[in-house]
């Protein structure tokens, strides 16, 4: 290659690279197909089913860390509306977790009686698991790392954190405690 071509070259791709930062498409802004699909994961269900979630392929899904002893256990009822009023187009899975404030002390037959019993919970919980640290289960792992969800980082930050999945199985958004699963916040995202 002559100095000419390879100063042409150089000049090309700093006029590239300056287009792409002005234009907000730089590498660090732009969202990444993600490593693994969560189609790939599975987990248990509270009684013991295997759960695949490539079955749940071509419905949103919601992905919530619950407790019973939270000051945000009364959104059950809340996510219970949304499966029966959105059922068709979501799956609500919830993540029993006793990470935050020991709020979910009780065994798996404990916690699924309490749910029915208390909020008449028909949506699928899931096995007890840990959300964050060494023991992070492998959806958590995808739903928190951008370099397994090609979307973004994040940390649990307490009980009943929501994660959106759309159809493909891509992460659309997360949603802290605080958000009611009934807000237009989530369900313009499900009707959407």
């Amino acid at each position: 290659m002559n100095k000419r071509t390879f100063l042409s070259i150089s000049i090309m791709s700093a006029v590239s690279a300056i287009l792409l930062s002005i234009f907000g498409f730089s590498k660090a802004n732009k969202e990444v197909a993600p490593v693994k699909s969560i189609y790939d994961l599975s987990i248990k269900t509270i009684d013991g089913k295997a759960l695949d979630l490539k079955t749940l392929k071509g419905k949103k899904l919601l992905l919530v860390n619950v407790a019973s002893e939270c000051g945000f256990t009364k959104q059950y009822t809340d996510l219970q509306e949304l499966h029966e009023k959105y059922g068709d187009k979501i799956t609500i899975i919830g993540f029993p977790c006793n990470q935050f404030g020991g709020q979910e002390p009780g065994s798996e037959n404990e916690i699924a009686s309490f749910c029915k019993k208390n909020f008449g919970v028909s949506f699928t919980l899931t096995e007890k698991i840990e959300v964050k640290g060494p023991n992070q289960h492998p959806i958590y792992a995808w739903l928190t790392k951008k370099e397994n969800n090609g979307k973004m980082d994040s940390d649990v930050k307490w009980n009943f954190q929501k994660y959106l999945i759309d159809e493909k199985g891509y992460l659309v958004d997360v949603f802290y405690s605080a958000t009611n699963p009934m807000s237009k916040d989530i369900t313009s995202l499900i009707t959407k």
